[in-house]
This record gives structure tokens, sequence and C-alpha cells, in this order.
């Protein structure tokens, strides 16, 4: 197999796997949000989904998706990308929500938004250099 073709399926691999990484760390933040608005409101309720979600997000990145060791320099750089995210998220769910869409459908388009824009920041941060 050439270079470019080896490079091109470890890039397709990681998409997948980020994709999969993803997909279970935005059911996680989700389902913890639609749990926490039957106390907090949405903001809030977002905040705290958003931390239980950025944990199994670093350990699942690191780990799985991109394969790196977890280090002080890529994980300053995985929470930036995530304030970066968690900025955009609060910005798109507080437009969301003034827009009138129902505080359980707002987080839908956020993350149809704010998902693809994480990817890639946290690959930035973490891929192997």
């Amino acid at each position: 197999m050439q270079k470019s073709e080896t490079r091109n399926k470890e890039k397709l691999g990681e998409i997948v796997r980020f994709i999969i990484v993803g997909t279970l760390a935005t059911a996680i933040q989700y389902g913890t949000y639609l749990l926490m608005i039957l106390w907090v409101q949405p903001l809030g309720a977002n905040t705290i989904a958003y931390l239980v979600s950025f944990t199994f997000n670093y350990i699942a990145s690191t780990r799985y998706t991109f394969r790196v060791k977890s280090t002080t320099k890529r994980g300053a750089g995985f929470i930036l990308s995530h304030i970066i995210n968690y900025a955009l998220q609060t910005i798109c769910l507080h437009f969301f929500l003034w827009a009138g869409l129902s505080k359980q459908i707002a987080m839908i388009p956020m993350f149809a938004i704010c998902v693809p824009i994480n990817f890639l920041l946290v690959r930035f941060f973490l891929h192997k250099k």
C-alpha cells in the first residue's frame, strides 16, 4: 500500500472512531441534559451534562479515537477546544430557545452545528504530530 493510501485509511479510521465516540458523548450529554432539565434551567442543565460528557470524551478520545498518550499539553488543548465548543453550544442553545424551540428539542440543531466544529478543534489539539 502506498503512503497516501495508508494515510487516507488512517484518517478514515480516525473519523469513524470519532463518530462512534462523538455519538456516545453526545448521547451521554443529551441524556444527562434531559434528566437535568427536570430540576435545572436549560443552560445550567447543559453545563452539568457537558461536564459529564467531557470526562467520557477526553478518556475515549485519547485512548480510542486519536490513540495518543494523555499529556498535560494535550489535556490543556482538549480543555481549550472544549471551552470554545462549550461557548458555541451555549450561544446556539440560547439562540434556539429564544427562537421558540422547546428545551427538549433545542439541543438537536445545536449539536448539528457544534459537533463538526468540535471534531476539527479536538483533532487539532490531540492529533499526533
